[in-house]
C-alpha cells in the first residue's frame, strides 16, 4: 500500500498540472508570421529595347541588292561613232563623261543578259554582238549634255537619250566596252512599244 504522505504528494502534483493546463487553454494563441508579404511588381522594360509599335518605329526594310557596273574607268575610242559621240570617255558609278563635252548622268537599273529583249523579238545579243549569257548593264539617263566640240553628235542625235546599254567583251588583248543608246518613253523590255535604238559605240580600255 502507498503511504499517506506519498498519496498527498501525487494529489498535489496533479492539481498543479491541471491548473497549468487551464492557464494555457484560457490564454488566446498568438501567431506571429516570420515571412514578409510578397509584393509582385512588373519590371519596367529596358531603355534600349525598341518599340514594336509600327506607328512609332516602323520596321526596317531590306536594302535592295547592289548592282555592280560591268565597266568602270577611262576608255579610248574604238570606232568612228564613238569619236563623234563622245571621244574618249570615263565611266563612273553614276556618270559617263566624254572628252568632247558630252556627259550622261545615269542611274543603274539592272544587270541583264544578252538573250534578254529590249523590244519584242529584239535581243541585246544581236544588237551588241555578244553571247546570250553575256552581262549587259542597263542605265537610265537622268540628265544629258550634248557634245560641245566638233565633231560631235548626240548619241540619239536631236532626241533625248532614255537609256544606255553597256557591255564589256574581250577582243584579243583588249577589253572592249560597247555602249548602245535607246530612246522612248517605255523601259526597254520584251513588252515595250515605244523604244528606238540609237547609235552604238565601242571603246578600248586604256593601258
Amino acid at each position: 500500500m502507498t503511504s499517506r504522505p506519498l498519496r498527498l504528494l501525487f494529489v498535489a502534483l496533479g492539481a498543479t498540472g491541471l491548473a497549468a493546463c487551464q492557464d494555457i487553454g484560457d490564454t488566446p494563441a498568438t501567431h506571429v508570421s516570420t515571412t514578409a508579404p510578397i509584393v509582385v511588381t512588373a519590371a519596367p522594360p529596358p531603355a534600349d529595347v525598341p518599340s514594336h509599335d509600327p506607328q512609332l518605329r516602323p520596321g526596317s526594310r531590306a536594302a535592295p541588292p547592289m548592282l555592280h557596273p560591268v565597266a568602270l574607268g577611262p576608255f579610248e575610242t574604238g570606232n568612228p561613232t564613238a569619236e563623234s559621240i563622245t571621244g574618249s570617255i570615263t565611266i563612273e558609278g553614276s556618270r559617263i563623261v566624254g572628252e568632247n563635252g558630252a556627259e550622261f548622268v545615269t542611274e543603274r537599273i539592272a544587270i541583264l543578259r544578252g538573250g534578254d529583249e529590249f523590244l519584242p523579238g529584239q535581243r541585246y545579243a544581236d544588237a551588241m554582238m555578244i553571247g546570250t549569257e553575256h552581262p549587259v548593264e542597263l542605265r537610265r539617263v537622268v540628265a544629258e549634255k550634248w557634245p560641245t566640240r566638233a565633231p560631235g553628235n548626240a548619241i540619239c542625235r536631236d532626241m533625248k537619250t532614255g537609256y544606255l546599254a553597256i557591255t564589256k567583251v574581250a577582243e584579243g588583248e583588249h577589253d572592249v566596252v560597247r555602249v548602245m543608246g535607246l530612246r522612248g518613253q517605255d523601259m526597254p523590255a520584251p513588252s515595250a512599244q515605244d523604244v528606238v535604238v540609237c547609235a552604238s559605240s565601242s571603246y578600248y580600255a586604256r593601258r
